[in-house]
């Protein structure tokens, strides 16, 4: 089969795009004909050498799939072969930049019917990061006001619809690039972060402060006077150490996103009802992932981009 894998950490360059073997599924396990593989900032973080996620070299990077299950592992129950699935599945092994991946039984749900195959791929480690954010450790609730700040990004996106979803008053930073995709998501208000002062901007005590951006810190104890007494901050950013107010009880969270099952399947069935709209930003062969690297390492990505291997 084809997979892009590398040889040995560094930049994107050390990506190829190989013949590599066809995985086996374990017990447990399915392989997967992919029809999408994600890519995520976490990605060229593993690449890198970054991030402390163990994983043996050569190494096929992707940890979001989506795609048709062809072969089972022993004691796998609740899924067929021929069946459409997505999962969130392990970073520290061979991941979906391939033909074909196997990946554990429990961590997929079935797909979405309602929009393309491939394109699901894009749903599963941001849906799960959006959800995780705003319920677990955010505990929103209908009827509270909300801040989030870098709402243009992939989970951004899907934050700004479960909090409107839920209930909530929701108030997004945006740049002029992605005004239009937060807007449309439902956001309550918008604060375009590129020409005014968010901290100006911020007239009423939130809730719930979520990051999303890359920021200071003191950027961010700043923007935690803008929480109210008893309130929570929760942040996507482990670089940053998140900031709370215990003279104020005012609660920090920092957010790993994690596999689940359960509030997978919830998204899977709130895009099938339109609930939940998923936006892709660019579509491309396999073959062009590196690519893809090369500009997220110079920061020109901008959106999901998911990545399509070859049929045959």
């Amino acid at each position: 089969m084809k997979a892009v894998r590398f040889h040995a950490t560094g930049g994107p360059e050390v990506l190829r795009y190989e013949d590599a073997d066809q995985p086996v599924p374990s017990a447990g396990e399915v392989r997967i004909q992919v029809a999408g593989s994600a890519f995520n900032p976490a990605d060229g973080g593993i690449r890198g050498g970054f991030l402390p996620i163990p994983i043996t070299l050569p190494h096929t990077p992707g940890y979001d799939v989506s795609g048709t299950i062809d072969a089972l592992g022993d004691g796998v129950d609740g899924l067929a072969v021929g069946e459409n699935v997505i999962g969130f599945i392990p970073m520290n092994a061979d991941g979906s930049a391939a033909q074909y991946v196997v990946a554990p039984a429990s961590a997929l749900v079935k797909a979405p019917a309602r929009i393309p195959l491939a394109d699901a791929a894009g749903v599963p480690s941001v849906g799960l990061t959006a959800s995780q954010a705003l319920f677990e450790a955010g505990q929103l609730k209908a009827g509270q006001r909300i801040l989030i700040n870098g709402a243009g990004g992939p989970v951004g996106g899907y934050a700004v619809q479960l909090a409107k979803r839920e209930g909530a008053y929701v108030i997004a930073t945006a740049s002029p690039r992605s005004t239009e995709i937060v807007k449309a998501a439902g956001a309550d208000e918008i604060i375009d972060h590129t020409t005014t002062s968010v901290l100006d901007a911020i007239t009423e005590p939130v809730d719930v402060l979520l990051n999303l951006a890359p920021i200071t810190p003191d950027g961010f104890t700043a923007l935690v006077t803008r929480v109210r007494d008893g309130g929570v901050v929760v942040s996507t950013t482990p670089t940053v150490t998140t900031p709370g107010d215990e003279q104020r009880n005012v609660r920090a969270a920092t957010i790993f996103v994690h596999p689940d099952a359960q509030v997978l399947s919830h998204l899977v069935s709130l895009i099938d009802t339109g609930d939940l709209h998923v936006e892709i930003a660019q579509r491309v062969p396999l073959s062009e992932l590196p690519t893809i690297h090369h500009q997220a390492d110079a920061g020109q990505l901008h959106g999901k981009v998911v990545a399509i291997p070859p049929t045959a």
